[in-house]
Parts: C-alpha cells; sequence; structure tokens
C-alpha cells in the first residue's frame, strides 16, 4: 500500500506507523476502571468498508496523517495533515 503525504508525496507504508481508528481520542479517564480500559485497547470495531485512520509519517515529514481508506481493497480516498505546518518537509 502507498500513501501520498500531503508534504513528501507518494510513500511505501512502510515509513508509517498506523495509531488506529478515529475513535484515538476517546481515551478513558485517569481513573477509569480496568474495564473500560480493557475495552479500549482490545475490544475494537474491525467493520469491512471505509475506514479513517490516524497514521505517523516516521520516515518523512514526521506529521501526523488522516487517511481515509477501504479495509477491504486497501484504496485510499484521501491523505489529510491532522495539525502541523504547511511548509515543506524536512
Amino acid at each position: 500500500m502507498r500513501l501520498t503525504c500531503p508534504l513528501c508525496g507518494p510513500r511505501d507504508r512502510r515509513e508509517y506507523s498506523c495509531l488506529g481508528a478515529e475513535d484515538y481520542l476517546n481515551r478513558p479517564g485517569a481513573g477509569a476502571a480496568p474495564e473500560a480500559w480493557d475495552a479500549y485497547l482490545h475490544l475494537r470495531d474491525n467493520p469491512a468498508g471505509r475506514a479513517r485512520d490516524l497514521w505517523y509519517h516516521e520516515g518523512g515529514c514526521r506529521e501526523w496523517l488522516l487517511v481515509t481508506r477501504s479495509t477491504v481493497t486497501h484504496e485510499v480516498f484521501a491523505v489529510e495533515l491532522v495539525a502541523g505546518r504547511s511548509g515543506a518537509a524536512e
């Protein structure tokens, strides 16, 4: 699979680390019960079809990207910067 980084251009998937589905911000609070952490870490949905995942371009510009892709065909529909600079890659 290849991702087209908005700053670096087309790159192989091995340059990136995938954090996971877009529910990454729904972490349990510091005082949450162990069951809440267990559910957050281990009980994730894995639906077939379009998914939005957070990826880190560690082998390039070191920016976080939101990737919209098919979990069935691995077709990539969109790659967007999550936050950060809008200039050229380092």
